[in-house]
């Protein structure tokens, strides 16, 4: 998912040189030493601002070389060009020396001219300088690209940007489950027992794909409220493994993946596979747990199916708007059927009807669910069933 909004004008590399001599900076330093200006000359170069106190910055770099690293393997003509606002020189030092790219030499004064001619408002902020104004990304957040789209965004252009995008929207609104869940490296997913079924396997199934962490206390109680519809689906429909969940985890490391996973009888997307990430970009994914409900002829029912297992559980599947209008019929006109009041002989005070997610019925101290008669004066439930009413 993306970071904040850290936008900054995009200028052109060869202006951004000329000043750089102009200002009297002869050469950019790299770890083996200095390196001409025109060393950026016919490359995707591209200005990092950052500061080794900046911890939105320490979260940003690591990414940031491992896409370097992958690029300059893959031979693509890229430079990144660190501006420094360390405190001092001996800090741009230390946080230089294990950055695999080149630097503006240390000078605080002038690197404070050149953040306000980019107009950079946040660190880190990165700007490419292109050669290329139409096919530039002008005013678009490339850091934010990168969170999104790692590799794939390069070169940075504006219509590398639409295109990304445009593959998100088809496999949205028109995309193959195969397409969601698998690519050409990987074409499974897993359990905890390291069983693998084929994602065209799944095909024809209604599917759930759940996001979740196992750091976020919400979804250990969604988890049960899941749980409990899965395996009530499971065991009671008619076509047997007719509804299957892929786990999309948003854990933190790989060992709170695996605590996730392991009260979890489903699947999940490998940790890490960057299916997961491209999923919670496409579905918009701001807040977990949630639950996106695909039906068995492969279209996207909603994104509100935490809502659904919520109120309804297993009696809501399969998910469709004319199941849903179904169960609702039905519990209304069980509610109809009900007194809104009644006064049963094992309690002293006057009962509502109400509507619950979930209970336990003080007298048979089993779970219920959906309708109850509730004391507004103490803690006291009963299932529908259980009422004596008074003479």
């Amino acid at each position: 998912m993306a970071v904040p909004n850290y936008q900054a004008k995009c200028i052109d590399s060869r202006n951004i040189l000329t000043i750089l001599a102009a200002e009297g900076v002869q050469f950019l330093l790299s770890g083996e030493g200095k390196v001409p200006l025109s060393s950026c000359y016919g490359k995707t170069t591209c200005l990092l601002f950052s500061a080794n106190w900046c911890r939105p910055c320490k979260t940003f770099i690591p990414k940031l070389e491992q896409l370097y690293d992958t690029l300059r393997a893959r031979c693509e003509k890229i430079e990144i060009v660190f501006v420094s606002f360390d405190h001092n020189e001996n800090e741009f030092k230390e946080n230089f020396k294990s950055m695999p790219w080149l630097a503006v030499p240390f000078d605080v004064n002038f690197n404070r001219r050149l953040l306000n001619m980019c107009h950079v408002k946040h660190l880190p902020s990165l700007i490419p300088l292109t050669w290329d104004e139409i096919t530039s990304i002008d005013q678009e957040d490339l850091i934010g690209l990168i969170e999104d789209y790692g590799v794939e965004a390069f070169p940075f252009t504006r219509s590398r940007r639409e295109e990304l995008k445009a593959i998100d929207a088809a496999k949205l609104e028109g995309g193959t489950l195969e397409d969601l869940l698998a690519h050409e490296g990987r074409n499974h997913v897993e359990n905890k027992d390291g069983r693998k079924v084929l994602a065209s396997d799944l095909v024809g199934k209604t599917i759930g794909l759940y996001f979740g962490a196992h750091w976020c206390p919400p979804c250990h109680t969604f988890n049960s409220q899941l749980l409990e519809a899965y395996n009530e689906i499971m065991s009671t429909s008619k076509e047997q493994n007719c509804f299957e969940i892929i786990f999309i985890s948003t854990d933190r490391d790989l060992n709170e993946f695996d605590l996730s996973l392991k009260s979890m009888p489903w699947f999940a997307i490998p940790y890490l596979d960057k299916t997961r990430r491209d999923l919670c970009r496409i579905f918009s994914i701001k807040a977990i747990p949630s639950l996106v409900l695909i039906g068995e002829d492969g279209k996207i029912i909603g994104t509100n199916g935490r809502a659904i297992i919520s109120l309804y559980g297993a009696k809501a599947f399969p998910f469709t708007q004319s199941k849903l209008g179904e169960v609702e019929a039905a519990l209304k006109k069980e509610g109809d059927s009900l007194p809104r009041y009644t006064k049963d002989t094992k309690h002293e005070h006057l009962l509502k009807l109400d509507m619950a997610k979930a209970y336990v019925c003080d007298s048979c101290k089993q779970r219920g669910r959906f309708w109850v008669f509730s004391c507004d004066l103490c803690d006291y439930d009963l299932h529908p069933t259980c009422i004596e009413e008074t003479s």
